[in-house]
């Protein structure tokens, strides 16, 4: 594995494909990255820097706890206040700041917030504690959302009764579809997901280089795979010749993970979604169906938050959008930090914010 990993980081390798992509300098290009792992990738590695200038590479909506809306982080801060409610959730959730308080600061108080690993977790710790009414607050796109529709269908078989899921996940080809929509901000092509196309597969993309005549690659996460990537669409772009391509054929297919797409199709229905930053996206979200609704914190909770206000001089959203840099926020570095996070894109380690704080600070790019 070592060997392997230290291939796709070999500068023998890599050296050559930074040359033929300095070849493009006819004009300028826009990539957008739509994976909070890539966008970490591309920032530790210094990919953005060591790429010519002409090609900007954007931070897009990758990042599942990033685009989670205000109001749904404030619901999960109120569930969590319920005294009957032990409410389990991935760690990135915890300190992301809702408009008057967070999870860290709600079990700070004595609720009952607990990090799970999976919702295998959960399952378990429902079992656990019939007394208790478990939550698992779901967030998360593609790839994670399978594990929820399994442990919901899990639970059934088990007649598990105190557990539910509160369900903020969200679909990424509708995102994309927005984005070129709002015409905002020039994409001249996509890096797509690695994680979320090993469930939906290839085709999910298509309606980009069909509809819109914009190219995208499915890419891996290591320094080779990127760069490849990117001299991909350089190449489509350079060509006039839109079409969807696999960089990362090791794990990806076509028709992506067929027994995880049925279990979605099974456990959840499309369903309207607002993201931070964008707004209310049609057909973009995961709201359980009607035959596990038993299971379905919004229905089981009659949770209500009375307003919800993002954070005051936050750039999150015009990031998610690829319209701001992380550096040309107001509070980055300052107000802002990964120890006192004001926005979720820099308590993510995933978020966009947090990555340029950590790899990019000291070597600014300037967009």
């Amino acid at each position: 594995m070592v060997r392997l990993i230290d291939e796709f980081r070999d500068p023998e390798l890599l050296r050559p494909l930074l040359q033929r992509i300095s070849s493009y300098d006819d004009r300028n290009y826009s990539l957008m990255e739509v994976c909070g792992t890539h966008t970490v990738s591309i920032s530790r590695f210094g990919i953005r820097s060591a790429v010519p200038e002409n090609i900007k590479l954007l931070s897009g909506p990758g990042c599942p706890v990033c685009v989670t809306s205000q109001q749904d982080v404030d619901k999960a801060i109120e569930l969590a206040k319920n005294s009957n409610i032990i409410l389990a959730t991935f760690g990135d959730m915890m300190k992301v700041p809702g408009t008057k308080s967070s999870l860290a600061k709600e079990k700070a108080k004595g609720a009952n917030v607990v990090v799970c690993y999976s919702t295998r977790e959960a399952l378990d710790i429902a079992e656990e504690h019939p007394e208790k009414e478990v939550v698992f607050y779901g967030v998360g796109f593609e790839t994670t959302a399978p594990t929820v529709a399994f442990s919901i269908l899990e639970a059934k078989k088990r007649k598990i009764k105190n557990y539910s899921v509160f369900s903020t996940h969200k679909l990424v080809p509708p995102a994309l579809r927005a984005l070129l929509d709002s015409g905002e901000v020039r994409i001249d092509g996509f890096i797509l997901p690695g994680h979320v196309s090993v469930i939906i597969g290839l085709k999910a993309y298509e309606f980009l280089s069909e509809e819109y005549g914009v190219p995208g690659v499915v890419s891996g996460f290591e320094p080779l795979d990127i760069l490849i990537t990117i001299e991909m669409l350089l190449k489509q772009i350079r060509s006039k010749k839109a079409k969807i391509e696999n960089q990362y054929k090791r794990t990806v297919t076509y028709d992506g993970n067929i027994y995880a797409q049925k279990a979605l199709e099974e456990v959840f229905k499309i369903d309207d979604a607002e993201w931070r930053g964008i707004g209310l996206i049609p057909k973009s979200g995961l709201a359980i169906n009607e035959e596990f609704e038993d299971f379905d914190a919004s229905k089981k909770f009659d949770v209500k938050v009375p307003y919800s206000i993002e954070p005051p001089n936050c750039s999150c959203g015009e990031v998610l959008r690829g319209v701001k840099s992380p550096f040309e926020c107001k509070l980055f570095g300052k107000g802002c930090t990964p120890e006192h996070p004001v926005g979720p894109c820099m308590v993510s380690s995933e978020g966009a914010c947090a990555a340029y704080y950590r790899f990019e600070r000291y070597t600014r790019v300037v967009d």
